[in-house]
Parts: C-alpha cells; structure tokens; sequence
C-alpha cells in the first residue's frame, strides 16, 4: 500500500474514536505521538513512520497488516463496514463569494458513521452516497451556520423551490445562501443574518448560476 493510503486508514481509526469528528493529518500525526512537522517530513519523502504506527496498532489491538499490507481480520472488516467515507473539499469555501466548486477539485476522504448520516438525513430524503462536505466562510448565514464550519451537502438535491440553503454557484463565486424565486424569474440570495441584504440575480445573470447542491448538516470545528 502507498504512503497516502496507509494515511487514509489510519484517518479511519481514529474518526472511530470520535463518531461524527473529521479527522485531519495533524490528527494523525498527534496520535502517532509525533509532530506536524515530523509528521509532513515522513509524507514528504513518500515514507512512513514505522515505530510510531506500530506502537499505535498495538495500542488499540489492531493488526498491523491491514494498516500496511491491507490484510484485514473479519472482526476488523465488519467494524470498518459500519462507517462510510465522504468527499471533504477541505480548500472550497461558500459564503462570501469568490471561488468556485468542481467535483474535480482536491479533496480528503473522511469517514462518518453510516447508520448516523443515514439515519439523519432521512428526513431530507437524502442518501449518504451522495453527501459531501465543504467549509462556511463569513458571518452571513449566522446564527444558523458559523464562520468556519463544515457543512454536508446533498449533491443530488438541487430543486431550491422546496425550500431549505444550499450552495449556489455564480458569476460571483460561491455562497451559501436561501433561495426564492420571484415573479419575474429571477432569483433572491438570502441571508440569515439580518445584517445583510439580500442579492437579487437578474434574469441576464441567470445563465451563469448552478445549484451544487442542499445543505443537510454542519460539523462545529473549535
């Protein structure tokens, strides 16, 4: 297996740990008891820290093996099974415009528990294959969702007309916002934050914006 992968899984366990938490690499590299930079160094060279993962492994009574050479015991298998792995687009920001999204942009596979995304998001009628994540940037949406929180997202849902945020692509960039159409067939960008306005897109406009999909939940980051 290659340095990224073993990274990946190792991102497994320990969201394990934390049901719900998103896992990055400074996370990793404080469970193997080591430094950010230490830890960037060992990735850098496509290497791995050998001593620390297996004093990790031993630890938490995990095989080695399925971390190195992907040779999983069944009672790990059937543990793994219970968590599925969605696209967090860790450097896309919506809110405050600018930027754009891609479904071809960079991207950390995080894992979530599946029975809890499935379970949470039946009452939006969505399915977790299709959920990803990305962050809230500015004030605008508060107190509903706060600068710096990652937000999951049905890419599939995209009917605004139903009510609800979602994350809207324009000439602008990309923001977060409540959709109305109006009478005219333009649209209304709102915010929840009485502090601002709302932003009208004109039907000349129109052709320049895309629905990336419903927000149906948010991950807090302290």
């Amino acid at each position: 297996m290659n340095n990224h992968e073993i990274i990946e899984k190792l991102k497994d366990i320990i969201s394990q740990e934390v049901p719900g938490s998103i896992v990055y690499e400074k996370d990793v590299a404080k469970a193997l008891g080591m430094s950010k930079e230490s830890f960037s160094h060992f990735k850098k060279r496509g290497s791995v820290p050998l001593e620390q993962i297996a004093y990790f492994c031993a630890t938490r009574k995990i095989s080695i093996n399925w971390i190195l050479f992907d040779q999983m015991p069944k009672s790990l298998e059937e543990e793994t099974e219970k968590y599925t792995r969605i696209k967090y687009f860790s450097k896309i920001n919506a809110g405050a415009g600018g930027g754009t999204f891609n479904e071809e942009s960079e991207y950390e596979l995080i894992s979530m528990d599946k029975v809890l995304l499935d379970t949470l998001y039946r009452s939006h009628n969505a399915n977790s294959k299709h959920i990803a994540a990305l962050n809230v940037m500015g004030d605008s949406m508060e107190p509903t969702l706060q600068d710096k929180e990652v937000i999951l997202f049905d890419k599939e849902d995209k009917d605004f007309t139903k009510g609800g945020i979602y994350i809207v692509s324009t000439n602008a960039g990309l923001f977060v916002k409540r959709i109305a159409q109006r009478i005219d067939g333009t649209i209304e960008l709102i915010s929840d934050n009485r502090n601002y306005n709302s932003e009208v897109i004109n039907e000349d406009e129109m052709s320049g914006v895309s629905i990336i999909g419903k927000v149906v939940g948010k991950v807090g980051i302290v």
